[in-house]
Order: structure tokens, then C-alpha cells, then sequence
């Protein structure tokens, strides 16, 4: 009987566990690519793990990790890879920003992440939405690891836009990145040099709000 119970909490537990249909582990197709998931840890601008995120783990739709996944290949024979910094993002974890950004008291993260706009502005100027794509599960945000960028990962500022007047060799590399996620079917976002988006997403209507949660 002991027997028995137990094989049915680990039947529970494994169908808890599935993602929705259309969604897979990233290193399921890529394994190489490096994952860096912030939100997952302290280590990001709310300097606190976000809800939603129950493990660090790189969360996308299938033909968006297919498409990753070519563009590793293309890096590696480079001796190059991808980093990646948020995949998925549960729509709990959005608003979690939102309500974030509205506490003006907590500004510990503003040197590192924000130094030349007022907390109170963020929204307002669109770093931080009301709604994401990353809920959609194609959406991205990543770099190639080791390679200057000119700002970090979520950096509030005008610098972080793709055409900004970064140096030269983070500019060569921010058009590199670009150039090559555009090849595989993907489209930038201006504001961001991190951020881009399958363009031909399977759900480019929906949004989802299941957590992020390890592969078994």
C-alpha cells in the first residue's frame, strides 16, 4: 500500500511538474548556451528572488528554443556562446515588477541598475510594463558571453538602446548579437540590446502565467 502511494505522489508530482503543451527546457535543445536566470536568484533590479520563479531554468517556447539553439551552433564554431539572463516570464512575475517600481522606498539597486533615472520614471519611460512578452514564451534576454556590451543586463538608461553611443567594440558586438538572432528568425527590441523576440511566435496573443520550475 506504502508502495502504491508513494508511485502515485511521484505520478502527482511529474504531471505538476509538465509544462504547458508547446513549451520546453532550453537545454533540452541546447545544452551548451550558459543560463544566468537573475530573476531566479537576488542577483537583479528588485534585489529579491521574484515570484514565479521556482528554479533557475530557461523556459521557451519550442520553435523559439529550436531557433536559440542554431544560433549557439553558429557561435560555437566560433568558440563562442550564448548567456542567457530571463526566458519565460510568468505574468505574476510582471506584476511583481510593476508593484516593485511602485515603492519608491526601495532604491538599493538604483546605482547599479538605474543611476540616471528617477524610480518614480520607470515606468513611465518603459523599462518596466504592465505587460511582457517574455510571457508569451518567446521572448529572451541574453548576450554572448564574454563579449563587452557597453552596459549590463537591465540597465535603465538611454545607453542600453541598440544604437546607442556605446564604444566602438561593444557597438560591433551589439550588431553582431543582433545580426545573428535576426538570421534565425528573431527581431530586436530598440530599447534593449538584450531583448529579442521570435517573430513568427506561437502565441503571440496569449499570455501565461505557469511557474518557472526545474527539469526533472
Amino acid at each position: 500500500m506504502i508502495a502504491l502511494l508513494r508511485v502515485t505522489v511521484l505520478a502527482f508530482s511529474s504531471l505538476v511538474a509538465a509544462l504547458p503543451n508547446g513549451f520546453t527546457y532550453l537545454a533540452t535543445f541546447a545544452p551548451q548556451i550558459r543560463q544566468d536566470m537573475r530573476y531566479a536568484t537576488s542577483n537583479n533590479f528588485t534585489g529579491a528572488r521574484v515570484p514565479g520563479y521556482d528554479a533557475p531554468a530557461c523556459i521557451l517556447t519550442v520553435p523559439a528554443a529550436k531557433a536559440l539553439a542554431k544560433v549557439e551552433r553558429l557561435l560555437l564554431r566560433h568558440y563562442l556562446t550564448l548567456r542567457v539572463f530571463d526566458c519565460y516570464r510568468p505574468e505574476r512575475a510582471v506584476h511583481a515588477f510593476v508593484a516593485w517600481s511602485k515603492r519608491p522606498s526601495e532604491i538599493a539597486s538604483k546605482a547599479r541598475y538605474f543611476p540616471n533615472v528617477p524610480k518614480a520614471k520607470l515606468f513611465e519611460r518603459g523599462y518596466i510594463a504592465e505587460n511582457s512578452s517574455h510571457s508569451r514564451g518567446s521572448t529572451v534576454d541574453l548576450t554572448i558571453d564574454g563579449l563587452p556590451m557597453g552596459t549590463p543586463f537591465d540597465f535603465f538608461d538611454p545607453l542600453s538602446r541598440s544604437d546607442a553611443p556605446v564604444p566602438t567594440q561593444a557597438r560591433a558586438n551589439r550588431i553582431f548579437l543582433a545580426t545573428l538572432m535576426e538570421r534565425y528568425g528573431f527581431k530586436s527590441y530598440p530599447a534593449e540590446w538584450w531583448h529579442f523576440t521570435l517573430a513568427r511566435e506561437p502565441f503571440p496573443k496569449r499570455s501565461f502565467n505557469f511557474p518557472v520550475t526545474a527539469q526533472r
